[in-house]
């Protein structure tokens, strides 16, 4: 660019001052710029002093535990167990002792198993108290505590299904269902009901086949 008079060479010397400010202004910048990155990477050292690397023969390595094993075919056992059905509607009046207190045993099982059950011979190992349950909460409930106890060894057992006098009626709804579904449980050997101090008409006292395990 070629200056025609004075004052277009005056304005091109403050173009080149202006050029030359910015420049310098840019390298400060820079330079600001580099000091507080090397601050920011010197900060830790600065504020902890000098540090030694852990030597590796002093690492421990932690390894994760490993889940517990489940049961998985006690599970699936269980799961078929609950699958199966115990009809309200069985017809149980066939296989009951029909006495003073009536009374259920299998084929095969002699009038001296009940007759034992009664007088209290066999030491109850486990109850389950159906007060409050709902008829299909019960069947689940009874179901689930014939397997634990067969699982767990016990033979002798009292199940209180209650006498019904908070019942509509006064009447002992789940009475007959149960002795329903526990007639229809394998596991059953035979039932009677309980003495008067044991719950009398409102429990039964139920005699187990013996574990296989």
């Amino acid at each position: 660019m070629k200056a025609k008079s004075l004052q277009d060479l005056g304005a091109i010397r403050k173009q080149v001052n202006d050029a030359a400010l910015a420049a310098a202004a840019a390298e400060e910048a820079r330079k600001e710029a580099a000091r507080r990155a090397e601050a920011e990477r010197n900060l830790f050292t600065s504020t902890i002093g000098n540090v030694k690397p852990i030597a590796a023969k002093d690492r421990v390595f932690i390894t994760p535990p490993r889940p517990a094993a489940r049961p998985l075919q006690q599970d699936l056992d269980d799961q078929a167990a609950l699958s199966e059905s115990m009809s309200d509607e069985f017809d149980v009046s066939t296989l009951l002792d029909v006495d003073d207190q009536l009374s259920f045993r299998r084929p095969g099982i002699g009038t001296d198993v009940t007759r034992k059950l009664r007088k209290g011979e066999w030491a109850m190992q486990g109850q389950l108290d159906l007060h409050g349950y709902r008829s299909d909460e019960a069947r689940e409930a009874l179901g689930q505590f014939v397997r634990d106890a067969k699982r767990m060894g016990w033979r002798c057992v009292r199940v209180v299904h209650g006498k019904g006098l908070g019942s509509p009626g006064k009447e002992p709804v789940l009475k007959s269902k149960v002795q329903r579904w526990l007639v229809q449980k394998n596991e059953v050997l035979a039932f009677v009901q309980a003495k008067p101090s044991d719950g009398g008409a409102g429990a039964l006292v139920v005699l187990l086949g013996p574990s296989n395990i």
